[in-house]
């Protein structure tokens, strides 16, 4: 990794040294674009998660068939290996130089923004002078590996009262085989976009007329969704959960005792008046689950309580942010919440991670990172229960053999929380299962339970999700496995191709007898030739083609074709039974 510069703010992490690389790239970029073109106005040049961008505003517009010469520029000052200096002014001070290297427009505005008495700095590289915090690289020449990837409009501010400025966005990476690693990744993500692939094989849509962000799971969809709700309730079951199901409306009353309208209203929708009550549709399951475990008076005897739900929520979510499945207005949850005593919470969390590891490798995701957040500055509950419930994570970590990263102080106000990152086929990080300790509900609501004394005691309340959402979860399973789905999940597992009309019925006595052993099946009886539908079959990504011919019906054998390693010759149906079964048990998994 390149050599920092360290005054200032430091960097104390991998992730925080990839930023400030992004951030001087940024300024690479300005300075290369002040270099070329007279008249150019600057605004900011922050880094992104996943690399840099500039608004700017010059006399004409950029293209993609500009970036080369940017490029170009851009190289020149990364050659010259530039420092980066960095200038602790006054505000007036600041100002002049500002003015004196022509940037009035929106740096003037910017300057003002800086609250009173926090200290004002200026980086210079070269000829080159930016308002800016810091920190940045030591010189311009760790700036090596660069490209840029689109231009676009975008508004100052992100107000559309103010002016449209062009915003050039690009990535950087460490050295040149790491953007050639992530260039090829972007182009394989591209390729399995689960929005392009949803389409291409009819699994989900968005209709306008209906209301962004509130999806249409389509029949092929909806039968992987079964199949996976199905193994979800199961695996619950075999877990010593029970399920819940709770209603989609709440009155007001149980959202201002739960907190959701003092904190988090502007996730919600609107409410609606029944019988001269206010009602809200549920942006979460949690207080239904609580009134369940009021519903009775609970003894030490009955915890743990382990309750789960496939409940559906509604989020207000800015239309700008949604995306596909991976961020919608309308969801069902994954969602469970186990009550406990203090004496039970460690083998509870320990369980409830071991669970998640399991369902994940069902699903096919093995590499795994775990991630500690531990109590903010500003927290509800006792120290020591906050102790106890951080160690109870990390031992629960620490005995399944996770790598784990600690954020201190990264956990909610109302309990730390572990976070599983799974990593996709393309090797792409998502941020999936969680488990959440909540020291506040419990206490809003005045949960108590009977102890061993004869008294009334707080439980321990841990939320936990598996899979996140089913929305979000169907879009991460549908790009990790490029819609190739596992024999286990594919919508249609088996497609019969007679090769001609005389074969037609044989054709679907052979789906009649597949059906009945449990396996989805389709015939294509069309008129076109083998090839076509054997081509057809491979771009609905369907795992097994069984041809029959005349031979194959004479002998009562079936020809049979894998989705990926082609023609795998003539077998006995019960053979061709045989592979199924064994690969559908296997899940796809060796």
């Amino acid at each position: 990794m390149p050599v920092f510069e360290r005054r200032g703010e430091e960097i104390i992490s991998l992730e925080q040294e990839q930023e400030v690389l992004r951030h001087s790239a940024a300024h690479v970029l300005a300075a290369a674009l002040c270099r070329l073109y007279k008249g150019i106005q600057l605004d900011i040049g922050p880094a992104t998660d996943t690399g840099f961008y500039y608004d700017i505003d010059m006399p004409r517009k950029l293209t993609p068939e500009d970036f080369p010469e940017i490029e170009a520029e851009m190289a020149r000052l990364v050659a010259a290996n530039l420092p980066f200096e960095r200038l602790e002014v006054s505000r007036a001070q600041a100002a002049d130089l500002l003015k004196a290297a022509g940037q009035t427009r929106f740096k003037l505005e910017r300057l003002a923004d800086i609250p009173e008495g926090e200290v004002i700095t200026l980086f210079r590289c070269g000829d080159f002078l930016d308002l800016c915090r810091g920190p940045h690289v030591a010189g311009t020449g760790a700036v090596k590996a660069f490209k840029l990837m689109m231009v676009a409009g975008s508004y100052f501010r992100g107000t559309e009262k103010n002016p449209m400025l062009q915003r050039i966005s690009g990535v950087v990476r460490e050295s040149s085989e790491a953007l050639a690693e992530y260039l090829h990744q972007l182009e394989e993500a591209q390729k399995r976009d689960h929005r392009k692939l949803g389409k291409e094989l009819d699994l989900f849509s968005v209709q306008d007329d209906v209301g962004p962000g509130l999806i249409h799971w389509h029949p092929k969809g909806a039968r992987i969704r079964a199949i996976i709700e199905e193994f979800w309730r199961q695996e619950h079951f075999k877990g010593g959960y029970d399920l819940l199901y709770s209603p989609h409306i709440g009155q007001a009353g149980l959202w201002q005792t739960s907190g959701h309208l003092d904190f988090y209203k502007q996730g919600m929708y609107a409410s609606m008046l029944v019988d001269e009550t206010a009602y809200y549709v549920k942006p979460m399951n949690c207080p239904f689950h609580i009134q369940i475990f009021k519903s009775r008076k609970r003894s030490y005897r009955d915890l743990p309580l382990r309750w789960a739900e496939l409940g559906t929520v509604y989020r207000y979510e800015d239309s700008g942010a949604l995306h596909g499945l991976l961020r919608v207005r309308g969801f069902t949850q994954d969602d469970a919440h186990i009550f406990c005593t203090p004496e039970q919470v460690e083998a509870e969390v320990a369980r409830a991670v071991r669970f998640a590891l399991a369902m994940w490798k069902a699903f096919g995701f093995t590499q795994i990172t775990a991630y500690l957040s531990t109590r903010p500055a500003k927290a509800v509950g006792e120290a020591a229960r906050w102790d106890q419930a951080t160690l109870s994570l990390e031992n629960a970590l620490k005995a399944e053999g996770l790598a784990y990263k600690v954020d201190v102080g990264g956990g909610a106000f109302y309990g730390p929380k572990i976070d599983l990152k799974v990593r996709d086929a393309i090797g792409r990080e998502w941020q999936m299962t969680t488990v959440q300790f909540d020291f506040n509900l419990p206490e809003r609501f005045d949960l108590v339970y009977t102890g061993s004394d004869g008294l009334d005691h707080r439980p321990y309340m841990v939320h936990r999700a598996l899979l996140g959402s089913l929305e979000r979860f169907f879009g991460v399973l549908i790009e990790h496995y490029a819609g190739a789905f596992p024999l286990w999940l594919a919508p249609e597992q088996v497609r019969v191709l007679p090769l001609t009309d005389k074969q037609a019925e044989a054709a679907q006595t052979l789906a009649d007898t597949l059906r009945q052993a449990g396996f989805r099946v389709s015939v294509d009886a069309g008129s076109g030739k083998l090839g076509a539908k054997i081509r057809e079959a491979q771009v609905d990504k369907i795992p097994y083609m069984a041809v029959l011919g005349g031979r194959e019906v004479e002998q009562n054998r079936v020809a049979v074709r894998s989705r990926s390693l082609g023609d795998l010759g003539a077998m006995e149906l019960e053979a061709f039974l045989a592979k199924l079964r064994d690969e559908e048990a296997r899940r796809g998994l060796e």
